[in-house]
């Protein structure tokens, strides 16, 4: 039986920790909290799975709160107007796309409990320790395979920066600040229908409302991506989760009155649930880290691919990571997991990855003239908004008509004929 350490109980190492496990390898995982430290503990990044990563849940048997989360079936896109003197913004352009399925979103604190759970019930070996480059160094020797599903830290510095496939933002982009709360009205414009809500605020940032499972059901995260320094990034210096809820509403009223309409009633969902967070440049990684006795770890996930977290593709993209990095192994075999698979491991991954990288990318600078063209024919052409929509599960369509003013224009001339 092949022996394999994972460093990290993320979802990519979570998941893949429980793939390998359902396939009959001896699975060694290092989490640096237990799963009621995580119950207990402060709300992380928010999450939302959109079709395609949930199907890889879904596939291993994973996907326990899917009859309790909300069935996310759109996406809403709203672009601010400009701030009158007067106050009272208004939207300039506003629209539901369809998604092809349906996303959700789990509070990580009752993933990453729950799997935590799961992975020791049926007899793997987890280990309640914060590893160190030094501890790898020493326990690299007894296995197969090592795995560091890290996102940043110590490990993570191991791995070498990819100058050729990361973007052009060496400091950070977005700062994030979220509330989870309950009590959140019905959106008047899709009653009845579960949408991420999506408000592009131009030169300040982003503000995004997901329906949530949360330790309590459910429930909503009101989720602030603010420029560093700009009118939105307010929540460094908060003193308690009372004020943190109160400069999110603040910045609602001021910045999305629609929104500020249905949240005069929330509150925080218990005393642990916000967070402000989001200080990562986005960056790629070589996939292959070499320990100081010779051994070799291959990265997981955000250990290598660290996209900015505006469009949202965090948990998806370690989803899409953990599955295809499950086929890799498998399909080797007994054959060693040598420097030169690793690499091809990787490179596999990469050839869905690099899409949402491209894509995240685009959507962190100002946006030019032809994509705020697409939002504004997504409000009077469904299909584009379905499109566009749908793209946020599969970026590789974005390809085809996102980045290049005259294909958008041919994209946008086909639909209205």
């Amino acid at each position: 039986m092949r022996r394999i350490l994972i460093v990290g109980a993320g979802q990519s190492g979570l998941q893949l920790a429980l793939g390998l496990q359902a396939k009959g390898y001896d699975v060694t995982l290092m989490s640096h909290r237990t799963a009621d430290e995580v119950r207990s503990g402060r709300i992380m990044a928010p999450q939302c799975l959109f079709p395609t990563a949930l199907r890889h849940e879904r596939e291993l048997g994973l996907d326990f709160w899917t009859a309790r989360a909300p069935r996310i079936e759109g996406l809403g896109v709203s672009v601010a107007g400009p701030e009158p003197a007067t106050g009272g913004r208004t939207r300039v352009v506003d629209w539901l796309g369809r998604l092809d399925g349906c996303a959700q979103s789990v509070d990580r604190r009752v993933k990453t409990a729950g799997w935590l759970d799961t992975f020791a019930e049926r007899g793997g070996r987890l280990v309640i320790h914060a590893a160190t480059v030094s501890d790898l160094d020493a326990l690299a020797g007894r296995y197969d395979l090592v795995l560091a599903a890290v996102g940043r830290g110590e490990l993570a510095s191991l791995f070498g920066h990819d100058a050729d496939r990361s973007p052009p933002h060496a400091a950070p982009r977005r700062a994030l600040a979220v509330a989870c709360v309950h009590g959140l009205g019905p959106c008047p414009e899709h009653p009845g229908l579960d949408a991420v809500r999506c408000t592009l605020v131009p030169g300040a940032g982003e503000l995004f409302v997901v329906p949530t499972l949360t330790l309590t059901g459910r429930a909503d995260l009101l989720l602030w991506a603010g420029l560093p320094d700009g009118p939105l990034d307010v929540f460094r210096e908060t003193t308690g989760p009372g004020e943190h809820l109160a400069r999110t509403l603040e910045l609602l009223e001021r910045f999305a009155p629609w929104e500020y309409a249905r949240a005069t009633e929330v509150e925080l969902t218990d005393a642990n649930a916000t967070l402000a967070a989001g200080r990562h440049a986005p960056t790629v990684r070589h996939p292959v880290a070499r320990l100081p006795s010779g051994g070799l770890v291959l990265g997981v996930a955000d250990t290598v691919v660290a996209d900015d977290p505006v469009t949202g593709q965090g948990a998806g993209s370690a989803a899409k990571c953990a599955a295809s990095y499950l086929a890799s192994i498998v399909e080797r075999g007994e054959r060693p997991f040598d420097e030169t698979w690793m690499r091809a491991a990787f490179d596999r991954h990469w050839e869905s990855a690099r899409h949402t990288t491209r894509w995240t990318n685009a959507m962190l600078g100002s946006l030019p003239g032809h994509v705020l063209d697409l939002m504004a024919a997504a409000a009077t052409h469904q299909p584009v908004a379905d499109r566009l929509a749908r793209g946020v599960d599969d970026p590789s369509d974005f390809e085809d008509f996102f980045y290049d003013a005259e294909r958008a224009e041919t994209y946008v001339s086909s639909v209205v004929g």
